[in-house]
């Protein structure tokens, strides 16, 4: 047939004789058709010893049949039942043989497998007396060359016979050095036949997958390289396991598990496997505690050295230099003094600049750094400070940065509040003060009033028999510069500064702003070493690279030593002012720095809130219950002026209004700063920035006010109006009149009305009124009506007669005085 492919035809079970055609269907849509054609049934015949069945066959009638069979089986079914017990007993016999097979194979399996270790085991231990007897042999080898150099050395005057003979013992083991080579290589040979069934019985084989294996899981490709590496090293007479380092490994509170696997030098799986096995489902990016981390590294052999959060910090060069690597330094000296008093313009005139042409109203409200090189070639480094009352920490962060200090006092205006607290922030700072009498152009000037007052203060200068140098200056006309510099020079000099420029630089940061094309910018004066480009420091809770170094004129630097003010590029965020900068080794130490300072600060500040009782809460609380707030949010241009703008807003208010600054920042008026407004119902204000455009269609959409300042008096001012505002007006009362009650009378429909003379001013029907009886005030309130004669009137003059009856108030008596007054508003401002 075509269709069966010659093949054997299937058979299935069945009473008469069929055929016919089947469809097998398998994978992947493939079909095919076989022919099934009937078969008779097999007769199973009984085995040996069974009783044989009768010729006719059993009758179920017959009592032989009722006692082997059940009652109602049929002979045919009973022949079925026998034929599948038969069958069952003859799978069970198969099964067994199966089974009895199979252990045979797995015992043969674990057989052969044992004699492969142990033949690998003799193959190892012949390879290792194979190149022991190797090395024996070059060792012979080169002795007997040796020994017959000198051989041949002293016979070299003997005859050739002689030679001849002395040569021939040399050649038995040459000739005998094949033998032995090729039973080398013979022996190689078989062992690299060993070597390679050793490599292949590692292989992954179809009867290992299926099942399983001796150990379940099979080993990797990478460790049966490691195993035929180790192999070769104990076959080459290597060392089979290297010799355990034991380390130090330094543990801080919080140790993330791949660092602590990198510090112990292991493998990060090892680690994270003997974790879970002390019942830790941890990953490598997650941390742990100390406690774990020292059980840790003591399971696998080191030493723990436990560390804190803050012994990050010990990175940090904290070393004092040696005299000898100490090199002298530039001063630098602090311009302070009261506001217009002429700082600003008389560096302009030392420097030959045009400064205060660009300051806001004609003050300084930065900190202003320069260098300036004086005739005879040394160089100086000046701070600006600003003069007004709101720029307090400003002028106390340039006196604490600085070597000299040289108080400006104006000879027409003499000694003034920011003058006394310059003179107590240089006193704290302990360095010395030299005072400039500026404005001696002028025609009022009266320098010894100036040195009179300072007497008050004790600063005593040269003219009035004491230490402290004064110089008469004019930064108009320049009278007196020259002077003033021979003076800082000769104080630079009886200083004796010095300071070691092959360091790790550290300087102090004296303005910090964040600029919009070059992101946040610290204004740093060097104090030691050199701060080059390229520098990872850490700066407060800020860290960075140095991108670039600008000087006081706008030009790019390399490098900047001591005392050089230059402007850093390179910051992640804006630092405080005031902060010190320190140059550490890697990036990852500079994170870690800023990160515990940052957190730490976070902590102070929450410990700070958290340590107030619920006592002190109600109390605050009802304190403030008729307190009225002014919520303003505060943007300047840098770092310092946001903090003078928040102290000033401090200091305005009393009992009843004060000024809460919900925010401040450095930067430009952002998106984010609107929407705060918004929330508290605050108007934002820009010191020197403006707001971006996204900030200025959110407050035009939600109507928050935004003001610019540029000069602080004008901010404070305005601000100081605004929270005026709230405060009630104040009620005055003034005394118009008095009347005395003559008669009372009974009126229908009204009730009493006091008869009354006015004694005293006026009485009006608008005004308030009290009734005194023995000069006791009974009862105030309001004239309910006025009349003369019969006539409602609104005024009635001194000594003149009128009727009164009160509001809502009856009880009046002959002789009662009324005191007649009225109510004013009067508008509060805050001082």
């Amino acid at each position: 047939m075509s269709d069966n492919d010659g093949k054997k035809t299937l058979g299935v079970r069945g009473g008469g004789p069929r055929s016919g055609n089947v469809k097998q269907s398998f994978s992947h849509g493939r079909t095919k058709n076989v022919v099934v054609e009937t078969k008779r049934k097999r007769i199973v015949k009984p085995k040996p010893g069974a009783a044989a069945p009768s010729p006719g066959g059993a009758k179920p009638g017959t009592p032989g049949a009722g006692s082997k069979r059940p009652a109602g089986i049929s002979d045919e079914e009973m022949e079925r039942r026998m034929k599948a017990l038969a069958a069952a007993k003859e799978r069970e016999s198969e099964e067994a043989a199966q089974r009895e097979a199979e252990a045979r194979e797995r015992e043969e399996e674990k057989q052969r497998r044992r004699e492969e270790a142990e033949a690998k085991e003799r193959e190892q231990r012949e390879a290792e007396e194979r190149a022991r007897a190797k090395a024996d042999e070059e060792e012979r080898k080169k002795r007997e060359e040796a020994d017959a150099a000198k051989q041949a050395a002293a016979a070299a005057a003997a005859p050739p016979v002689e030679d001849q003979q002395t040569r021939q013992p040399k050649q038995a083991p040459r000739g005998k050095a094949p033998e032995r080579d090729q039973r080398g290589d013979d022996g190689r040979g078989r062992g690299k036949g060993r070597d390679d069934g050793g490599r292949r019985s590692g292989k992954l084989t179809l009867n290992q997958a299926l099942s399983g294996g001796e150990g379940g899981r099979q080993k990797s490709m990478a460790a049966m390289k490691r195993k035929q590496e180790r192999a070769r090293q104990k076959a080459m007479g290597g060392a089979q396991e290297r010799e355990k380092v034991v380390r130090d490994v330094q543990v801080p509170e919080a140790i993330v598990v791949s660092e602590l696997a990198n510090r112990m030098a292991e493998r990060v799986g090892d680690v994270v496997k003997a974790l879970m096995n002390n019942g830790m489902m941890v990953t490598q990016n997650q941390s742990i505690d100390a406690d774990t981390a020292e059980l840790i590294v003591e399971e696998f052999g080191h030493r723990i050295v436990r560390v804190s959060d803050s012994d990050v910090e010990d990175v940090i060069d904290s070393v004092e230099d040696k005299d000898a690597d100490l090199q002298p330094r530039p001063p630098v000296i602090t311009i302070m003094g009261h506001v217009d008093h002429g700082k600003t313009s008389l560096l302009d005139a030392i420097r030959d600049a045009k400064v205060v042409a660009g300051e806001a109203g004609g003050i300084t409200q930065h900190i202003g750094a320069y260098q300036v090189t004086t005739d005879s070639g040394s160089t100086l480094s000046f701070l600006d400070t600003p003069g007004h009352a709101a720029f307090t920490s400003m002028r106390a962060r340039g006196a604490q940065v600085t070597d000299i200090v040289v108080l400006v006092v104006a000879a027409d205006d003499s000694v003034m509040p920011q003058t006394i607290e310059a003179i107590n922030h240089a006193k704290a700072a302990k360095v010395p003060m030299i005072v400039a009498i500026n404005k001696m152009d002028k025609h009022e000037a009266n320098p010894d009033k100036v040195r009179t007052e300072l007497l008050q203060h004790e600063v005593i200068v040269e003219a009035m028999s004491g230490d402290v140098q004064d110089v008469e200056v004019s930064a108009q006309t320049g009278q007196g510069l020259d002077e003033l510099l021979e003076a800082i020079a000769l104080q630079a000099e009886i200083l004796e500064l010095k300071a070691n420029p092959n360091r790790a630089a550290e300087g102090a940061v004296i303005e910090a702003q964040l600029d919009v094309g070059r992101g946040p910018v610290a204004t740093v004066l060097v104090q030691r070493g050199t701060l080059k480009q390229g520098d990872i420091f850490v700066v407060g809770e800020q860290y960075g690279k140095v991108r670039a170094l600008i000087n006081d004129r706008g030009e790019r630097v390399q490098e900047a030593g001591p005392s050089v003010p230059v402007e850093v590029l390179g910051l992640n965020g804006t630092p405080e002012a005031g902060d010190v900068l320190n140059v550490v080794k890697s990036e990852g130490q500079a994170r870690e720095i800023a990160e515990y300072r940052e957190k730490a600060a976070k902590e102070k500040r929450a410990a700070a809130g958290a340590g107030t009782t619920l006592e002190q809460l109600l109390a605050q609380a009802k304190e403030n219950e008729n307190v009225k707030e002014l919520p303003i949010l505060v943007k300047a241009d840098v770092q310092g002026s946001a903090e003078a703008i928040v102290q000033a807003m401090e200091k305005i208010g009393n009992e009843e209004v004060r000024v809460r600054v919900l925010h401040s920042g450095v930067g430009a008026i952002t998106e984010s700063d609107i929407g705060l407004a918004e929330a508290s119902g605050a108007p934002v204000i820009g010191f020197n920035v403006r707001a971006n455009a996204p900030a200025r269609n959110s407050a035009n959409q939600k109507g928050v006010e935004i003001r610019y300042y540029s000069v602080i008096y004008d901010l404070v001012d305005d601000v100081k109006a605004a929270a005026s505002g709230l405060l009630g007006a104040e009620i005055r009362e003034n005394f118009i009149g008095y009347a005395e009650i003559r008669e009372v009378f009974r009126v229908t429909g009204v009730g009493k009305v006091a008869g009354c003379l006015v004694t005293e001013g006026v009485a009006r029907r608008s005004a308030g009124v009290r009734l005194l009886r023995d000069d006791v005030v009974i009862h105030e309130g309001t004239l309910k009506t006025l009349k003369r004669f019969k006539d409602e009137v609104s005024e009635v003059q001194s000594g003149q007669e009128c009727g009164m009856a009160f509001e809502n108030y009856d009880d009046i008596r002959q002789g009662d005085v009324i005191e007649i007054f009225e109510r004013e508003e009067v508008e509060r401002n805050l001082d």
